[in-house]
């Protein structure tokens, strides 16, 4: 969903962070005071916390940066640029995934569409749990691509796919940040971010892979206490006075991610196989892994060529898995 161009433009001027009365709002935006605070009262409907203050007149509880789509699609580098056959921007969507996946069963032929969002509704991280997704604060992306292999081929995707999100953190100076075996996104044992790959097609090819990351930016008090995780954001991280253009972020992220799927094909997680190690933060930890409602305690001892997890379990025996949810287990 699109906000209206007033929505919009309000928004823009409130994105300081700064009071802002009800008069200049109305002189800035050509409407009344009574049409302002309409729409006001429409965007905290939707969500977006404004506060208001006699004598002072509208506010965000913290700055944001809106996301936009020409500055994002201008810092991409020319091959990212030519290899991209849309870039979406949603004000508001039940979920980027989602909305690529819809876009898929209208037109099978879909590929290279990057969907971004300000916030999502419904989104989702593994086993359906509700992604925390907060307006303006946070990246929500995804990207669909077509592949002429069928789904068997793209064995260890999601695994590249979290070597090229570390490569892009580390391009902004988001040092120590850690892969979680399939798909998460840690920093010193606190989830950051999460990546889900949602695959479709016939056996021996075609087929579509929608990816889609969350990364946390900024989570305030009210959006974290709904988190059942330890987690951290990148404000956290790189600290108060070091603030991260998400626009930047966003267009960093996008060329990584097209630069792994534009040449996965069969075989290609050796590729990346070497830096996902490197990048392992559960490689000796102690953790729990859940298939269903069966538990297995053990210790990971890795992955093996093909990106399999491998558990050490407590009764000393070692074996591989394809699947799993893993959590660290407190000593």
């Amino acid at each position: 969903m699109q906000f209206s161009a007033n929505k919009k433009r309000l928004l823009q001027i409130l994105a300081d962070g700064q009071f802002h009365s009800g008069t200049d709002l109305a002189a800035k935006l050509d409407l009344s005071r009574s049409a302002i605070w309409k729409q006001i009262n429409d965007l905290q409907e939707q969500g977006i916390a404004i506060a208001a203050l006699n004598g002072k007149g509208y506010r965000l509880p913290i700055p944001l940066e809106l996301l936009d789509k020409s500055q994002i699609f201008g810092l991409l580098n020319a091959e990212t640029r030519q290899s991209l056959t849309e870039l979406v921007v949603h004000d508001q969507i039940d979920s980027t995934n989602h909305y690529l996946v819809n876009l898929r069963n209208a037109n099978p032929d879909t590929s290279a569409v990057v969907c971004l969002a300000e916030q999502q509704t419904a989104g989702k991280g593994r086993r359906g749990r509700q992604w925390v997704s907060p307006f303006g604060s946070n990246v929500y992306a995804s990207i669909i691509w077509r592949f002429d292999e069928g789904p068997t081929n793209l064995s260890g995707l999601s695994l590249a796919i979290g070597v090229a999100v570390i490569n892009a953190l580390k391009i902004h100076g988001i040092h120590d940040a850690g892969l979680k075996w399939p798909n998460d996104i840690y920093w010193q044992q606190r989830k950051l971010g999460g990546i889900l790959v949602e695959v479709s097609g016939e056996a021996d090819g075609p087929c579509h892979a929608v990816i889609g990351l969350g990364l946390n930016l900024f989570l305030a008090a009210q959006h974290s206490a709904k988190i059942d995780q330890d987690w951290v954001d990148i404000n956290e991280i790189l600290g108060e006075s070091h603030q991260l253009s998400r626009n930047e972020l966003l267009a960093t992220l996008i060329e990584q991610l097209v630069a792994v799927t534009r040449q996965y094909r069969s075989e290609a997680f050796a590729l990346y196989r070497d830096q996902w190690r490197q990048f392992d933060c559960m490689q000796g930890q102690q953790v729990s892994l859940y298939m269903g409602n069966t538990q297995i305690d053990g210790t990971v001892l890795g992955i093996n060529d093909a990106g399999l997890l491998i558990l050490q379990t407590e009764s000393v025996t070692t074996q591989s898995f394809a699947s799993g949810e893993v959590s660290f287990r407190r000593i």
